[in-house]
């Protein structure tokens, strides 16, 4: 690969006048600036970034730590935070922890030793993490993403899990049901406890919650618990789900078809996010929407923000119910 020096020998420069035109072209003449030009293209030069960013203590490096990179949800937000660092000459690059308290540690000490410019991350746990805090020490901006902070904590931007889970209840309860099962992973997930408590609250007194847990949020474990509940006796399986996510309510869509059970008619499904898959479901999913592309465009705003020396902002969004064909019809009572 061709060196600077190679450059400046073609184009008969001095060093120094072919970093100007790399990093300042402004401060050189036309005339020179062509010539430089012509000679990185004809010796294919290609600038070491790394090497410029260390030396300058600066990354234009955005990293994203996501806790589940298979999930649409996910994918997403970070084409949105992609969006605005392109506008500001950043990149951004996604790191999967996937869901592992111990892989986000290595990824964000990683990230750390890399001096990226800032770092987004849903975290596994509320608790703020050793390896956070020595991030966050060292002056690496965070901002948590898809999860609330604390006052004095990072910034951070999240969507009212309560008022999603109670959105979906009350729906539920309106059109008929008062056996509702939620289907959620067991581990202690904000998120997922948050739409618990929401659907609980909406349910109150008119009928019951069933907790089903699962070991993960994927489609798979989505039919795994559908075939657990669907196989209580028919006066007491429930007649709705709810489910933490929209892989998981595909996967009871997927194994109400297995079993020839007909949606909405025998079991109404709601999901969480409203992934472009939701409306293509075999039977069009119900499900509580979450702003992906503004909670990705406001994470890097927030991050962008703080590297400018602006204060934290907790920011909270508001989610939508979509309702589609899953939970179409009046339950039967």
């Amino acid at each position: 690969m061709a060196t600077v020096k190679e450059v400046a020998q073609r184009a008969g420069v001095s060093l120094g006048t072919v970093s100007n035109v790399l990093n300042r072209p402004e401060v050189v003449s036309e005339a020179l600036r062509t010539r430089v030009q012509d000679a990185i293209a004809e010796l294919g030069f290609v600038r070491n970034e790394s090497a410029r960013q260390l030396r300058a203590g600066v990354s234009r490096t955005i990293a994203m730590v996501v806790l589940d990179v298979a999930n649409p949800f996910f994918t997403d937000v970070i084409a949105a935070a992609e969006d605005v660092a392109e506008d500001h000459d950043a990149l951004v690059v996604m790191c999967n922890s996937a869901n592992s308290a111990d892989r986000e540690a290595r990824h964000l000490r990683r990230l750390d030793q890399q001096r990226v410019l800032g770092v987004l991350l849903t975290p596994v746990h509320d608790a703020p993490s050793a390896a956070l805090t020595e991030v966050r020490d060292h002056g690496t901006p965070v901002v948590l993403v898809d999860r609330g902070a604390a006052s004095g904590g990072p910034s951070s931007v999240a969507v009212d899990d309560v008022l999603g889970g109670r959105l979906a209840g009350e729906h539920l309860v309106g059109t008929g049901h008062r056996r509702i099962a939620y289907v959620g992973v067991a581990t202690p997930l904000r998120q997922v406890e948050e739409r618990l408590r929401g659907v609980r609250e909406a349910v109150g007194a008119a009928g019951d919650v069933q907790v089903v847990n699962t070991t993960g949020l994927s489609v798979r474990a989505g039919s795994q618990a559908a075939a657990r509940f669907l196989s209580q006796a028919p006066a007491e399986r429930p007649t709705a789900v709810f489910c933490a996510n929209d892989l998981l309510a595909l996967g009871v869509l997927n194994e109400c078809v297995r079993r020839g059970v007909r949606v909405p008619d025998e079991l109404a499904v709601v999901g969480y996010d409203d992934i472009g898959f939701a409306a293509t479901a075999s039977v069009p999913l119900t499900s509580v929407r979450q702003p992906r592309e503004l909670l990705g465009r406001t994470a890097v705003e927030l991050l962008l923000a703080h590297v400018e020396g602006r204060p934290a902002q907790q920011v909270v969004f508001e989610p939508e119910l979509v309702v589609r064909r899953s939970t179409g019809r009046r339950a039967r009572v």
